[in-house]
């Protein structure tokens, strides 16, 4: 095993491979860091655990590694020595297709006479929910599960059983193996030996099927890795068609034909409010190949004046999955979006609370922002009246529940089963003073209460021109210019120029400089002269890292460079901020913010991470990864088409 291991994504579908192509159910990352999760997965499950390859009974030796791509090619050959050239060459190759996994291994023989190969696979599926490969290492009782082997004609399956819940991983071979042994251990091990004419070539197929707890589709199985390259050039190629990429930015053009070709490998099935099949980005590889509300909606509104497609599928998705009835072990109350739509085991017994969990203070106004600005870019009217009662419902949540009524502002409390904050920067320690210290009690973030404004403004006039309801329309607009006069004057800072983080319950502020204070620039909550410079602010040297505006700037005691949301640049918060210096007329400090992360994507092939870490390009000359990023990230992969959006081609 190595220390590499290698994404393959493919909708709902994850594998990590290392420069093998093995998997051995060993995390990478060392102590301490979590790395990804080796095997296999498929709605939050893993379903192989083990995948080795042996030749005539022992690991062979990589001289050509897996490289990054959506297929995993490499090269093998028994292990020898100088002296005694290997007798034969493995030439391996893998991909992901929907719910399932395909190989192919070339044996060829390097040998002037016939010889015999013996070449095994050993296998394994032990159906891990997701949630327990995490970081923290919690275990989780599973009372009366059960896992099984059966070997069949072509290969061998392997089941999971606890109570209704049943799972199960099919591999099949062409040619079938000669045997299938046990190994001692829940692995079976498949075996064929082949005969190969001097020179000559032998090719195996393997083919793997999982089916997680409620699959009722009819699954193929792609019938080569080949033909998944294929299926996914295709769609790829289909999600790019139309846009005009910027001809005199060839690094942007770069970095949005490749943000494009990610969205198209993070598209899962998702359901509408009449039953309807839908597409939608998940939130990203490995750990949330998801529905995930605000992720989701910010995807699709990076997107929306390239692939409005997105939005159209988002909107009724969330809509379905809309809270209709308080549930408190959930966070849901009537008219709130969804924060995240979980598939596992763990979820399916209530021994996580993300079946469907509503812990998002911004998801809801989101919903109303995006619904307001796809009628806008589209015209399209239609989708706007048939989610009118799913609207009227989350702006009720966020007069009501949400406390803009009650408190004047939308109003978080920490989850004890969930998440502590539920703002976008939803790690514990992520809404704090300058010195690190911690709000205690019900949060008021500054961000969504822009996304609240704007979401009443839209709505506003989706109310006045869609639905026929002036009165609606003028409660609306009145409820939004109340809230940019409350917010200016309880959120301002006026020693430093720059708006709070937050406020705590007894509304005092929350005085760290974050990144935050951007998105009030995109959602246009605060006036002219604060907003121009609170823009200018951004980009300086302590906020600015030279590759984006850190989340906390520099120099506060609770600023940490490889902090989740205390210091780290995030490519969607950089993307959100650019939009809103560019609304505000200050272009030339847009254009900085796309150039660094333009030439932040650059060095990693055009694609931005999820995260990168807050150390400044005066002190390495290439941005520092953050160790725990997602590999593939809906917002990131959008981001690029922000900074298109913000700043043209320039």
């Amino acid at each position: 095993m190595t220390d590499r291991h290698h994404p393959l994504v493919h909708g709902g579908t994850f594998a990590a491979v290392d420069d093998g192509g093995d998997i051995s159910g060993v995390r990478t990352g060392g102590a301490g860091r979590p790395g990804l999760p080796d095997g296999l997965f498929v709605r939050d499950a893993r379903h192989l655990s083990r995948w080795q390859l042996t030749v005539d009974g022992a690991v062979p030796q990589t001289l050509s590694p897996v490289a990054d791509g959506d297929t995993a090619r490499c090269v093998l050959v028994p292990r020898g020595g100088r002296q005694e050239p290997p007798a034969c060459t493995v030439f391996r190759e893998q991909a992901v297709g929907d719910s399932s996994f395909v190989e192919r291994l070339r044996v060829t023989s390097n040998r002037p006479v016939p010889t015999t190969v013996r070449l095994a696979i050993t296998a394994d599926a032990d159906f891990t929910d997701q949630f327990e490969l995490r970081a923290d290492h919690r275990t989780y009782d599973k009372p009366g599960a059960v896992r099984r082997r059966q070997v069949l004609a072509h290969g061998l399956e392997f089941t999971y059983q606890r109570g209704e819940w049943r799972s199960c991983t099919t591999v099949t071979a062409e040619p079938a193996p000669d045997s299938v042994e046990e190994t001692g251990t829940g692995a079976r091990r498949l075996v064929w030996t082949l005969h190969l004419e001097p020179h000559g070539t032998a090719e195996l197929t393997l083919r793997v099927i999982a089916r997680p707890h409620g699959e009722k589709r009819a699954l193929r199985v792609p019938r080569s890795p080949a033909a998944v390259s294929e299926d996914l050039l295709a769609r790829e190629g289909r999600f790019m068609e139309g846009v005009a990429f910027p001809t005199g930015w060839p690094e942007l053009a770069a970095a949005c034909a490749r943000g494009l070709a990610d969205l198209a490998s993070l598209q899962i099935p998702a359901t509408g409010p009449d039953g309807e099949d839908l597409r939608v980005p998940a939130g990203g590889a490995p750990w949330f190949l998801a529905l995930l509300g605000r992720d989701a909606l910010l995807t699709a509104l990076f997107a929306l004046p390239y692939r409005p497609q997105l939005a159209a599928a988002v909107l009724p998705a969330l809509a379905a999955t809309q809270a209709t009835e308080a549930q408190p072990a959930s966070v849901a109350q009537p008219g709130k979006i969804v924060h995240e739509v979980r598939h596992g085991e763990l979820a399916h017994f209530g021994q996580v609370p993300f079946g469907r969990y509503y812990g998002s203070v911004d998801a809801t106004p989101l919903f109303l922002v995006l619904l307001g600005a796809y009628v806008e870019q589209t015209g399209d009217t239609a989708l706007a009246r048939r989610l009118e009662p799913h609207a009227r419902a989350a702006v009720g949540w966020m007069l009501d529940h949400g406390g803009l009524t009650s408190r004047g502002y939308l109003v978080y409390r920490a989850d004890r089963g969930g998440l502590a904050n539920q703002n976008w920067k939803d790690s514990p320690g992520a809404i704090c003073w300058a010195d690190g210290t911690r709000p205690n009690g019900p949060v008021v973030a500054a961000g969504a209460q822009g996304y609240a404004y704007d979401a009443l403004r839209r709505t506003s006039q989706l109310a006045r021109s869609v639905w026929a309801d002036g009165t609606y329309a003028a409660l609306l607009e009145q409820a939004a210019g109340d809230l940019r006069d409350r917010f200016q004057r309880d959120f301002w800072m006026a020693e430093q120029s720059f708006p709070a983080l937050a406020l705590d319950d007894t509304g005092r502020q929350v005085d760290a400089l974050a990144s935050d204070a951007g998105h009030l620039l995109w959602s246009g909550l605060l006036d002219k002269e604060y907003g121009k410079a609170v823009g200018r602010r951004l980009v300086e040297g302590d906020f600015f890292s030279g590759w984006g505006v850190r989340t906390l700037a520099s120099g506060q005691p609770a600023y940490h460079p490889l902090s989740y949301h205390r210091g780290s640049v995030w490519p969607h918060d950089n993307a959100l901020i650019a939009l809103g210096l560019a609304r505000y007329g200050l272009h030339d400090e847009a254009r900085t913010v796309a150039h660094a992360l333009v030439d932040a994507a650059n060095v990693s092939g055009h694609r931005l991470p999820e995260v990168l870490a807050g150390y400044g390009r005066d002190i390495h000359s290439e941005p520092v990864p953050y160790p725990h990023a997602c590999v593939r990230e809906a917002r990131s992969a959008a981001a690029p088409l922000a900074l298109l959006t913000a700043v043209g081609g320039a």
